[in-house]
């Protein structure tokens, strides 16, 4: 089933029969080097861990398009995925065979990315991506083991959460045009997305009961415009909203929003759904610079409604329920803000009593000494 024969000075073939019933081979310099590797392809048989090297020879661009025709995915991730591929996997490791690509290959690829303009989170998705493709190939038989190995390549740095205060808010539905007055609302007091505030129709919004209802939003994929589900299952969910918003959205339905049940709330001016381009350049940024509050995104309108949630006594379950979130890591984070704020306020309370008692240094309570 296998041996070790000598082919001429310093060359040594081992041979063996595999799984596929296939005679394979390879050739070394010394004889302990090829008996050696012929215990490690029979070790690897027995246990049931044998990969074909044949197939492992195949082209990282002829898994890819492989992997790629097989994926379930959002149309969004799928266009992510296509245009990560395209710019930064392809070429760095298009030709190479699948089985060669090693975790030096991979460490030498990411100094080359960090040492270029791109931003960190561009290069942790582009690895991520690579592990993924890399991880189904060890699933397939395709090679033994991956090589993303590089631990936190993968991790993003999220930008600093800013959340506008109430005031704010105010500032920007009053520097806005009329017709996204209550848009800003109800991101703000609602914690609705930018492609779920987009994709919202008339018959999704109760104002008798208070509620809008999240199905569906607006996505843009290559420069189409589509409507689609929401980011995540979490995310389909009805949302109770305050009287603030709610006579917001009876003013945008009775004069801005599209007729008919599948009208839209906020429709572009044209008509028909909006582009995010378009309304950060035509609205967003001119309003955010009028009140002062320059590099402010939409989705921080997001981060004041969970962190106002949070501040009225809303329990990390409210949060999720309330802003579609799959897991307890991102309400957690409001919680975590309003619990800052909180100690923030307690040490103005020192600093307030201090000054009620000149002679007494903050946190001293003279009746509290004298009873001890």
């Amino acid at each position: 089933m296998s041996h070790v024969e000598r082919r001429g000075p310093g060359r040594w073939r081992a041979r063996y029969r595999g799984p596929d019933h296939q005679e394979h081979s390879k050739t070394h310099a010394t004889r302990r080097d090829a008996e050696r590797w012929l215990a490690s392809e029979t070790t690897k048989m027995a246990r049931g861990e044998w990969i074909d090297p044949t197939v492992g020879r195949q082209t990282f661009e002829t898994w890819w398009v492989d992997w790629a025709d097989t994926l379930d995915v959002r149309a969004s991730t799928a266009d992510l995925y296509s245009y990560l591929g395209r710019r930064y996997l392809l070429p760095a490791f298009g030709r190479r065979a699948m089985a060669k690509i090693t975790t030096g290959d991979v460490r030498h690829w990411l100094a080359s990315m960090r040492s270029t303009r791109l931003s960190p989170n561009t290069i942790a998705k582009a690895y991520r991506l690579l592990g993924r493709v890399m991880g189904a190939a060890v699933d397939e038989g395709v090679i033994g083991r991956s090589p993303c190995t590089v631990k936190g390549a993968s991790v993003e740095r999220p930008p600093e959460m800013r959340c506008p205060s109430l005031e704010q808010v105010h500032e920007l539905a009053d520097a806005v045009p009329d017709e996204y007055r209550a848009m800003i609302y109800t991101a703000a007091l609602g914690g609705l997305r930018w492609g779920e505030l987009a994709g919202l129709r008339r018959h999704r919004v109760d104002l008798l009961r208070r509620t809008v209802t999240v199905v569906e939003q607006l996505v843009e994929v290559n420069g189409r415009l589509d409507f689609g589900p929401p980011k995540t299952e979490a995310s389909v969910r009805a949302v109770a909203l305050p009287a603030l918003v709610v006579g917001a959205l009876d003013v945008q339905l009775a004069r801005w929003a599209e007729p008919g049940a599948d009208g839209l709330v906020f429709p572009a001016p044209e008509g028909g759904a909006m582009r995010r381009s378009n309304f950060r350049r035509r609205v967003w940024a001119p309003a955010v610079r009028r009140v002062g509050l320059d590099g402010l995104r939409f989705h921080d309108l997001r981060h004041a409604a969970g962190t106002q949630a949070a501040v009225a006594g809303a329990t990390t379950k409210e949060l999720m329920t309330r802003l579609g979130h799959s897991s307890p890591r991102a309400a957690l984070i409001y919680q975590h803000a309003t619990a800052e704020r909180d100690a923030q306020l307690a040490a103005q309370l020192d600093i307030l009593a201090a000054s009620a008692r000149p002679g007494d240094p903050p946190g001293h309570d003279s009746k509290l000494v004298n009873l001890r």
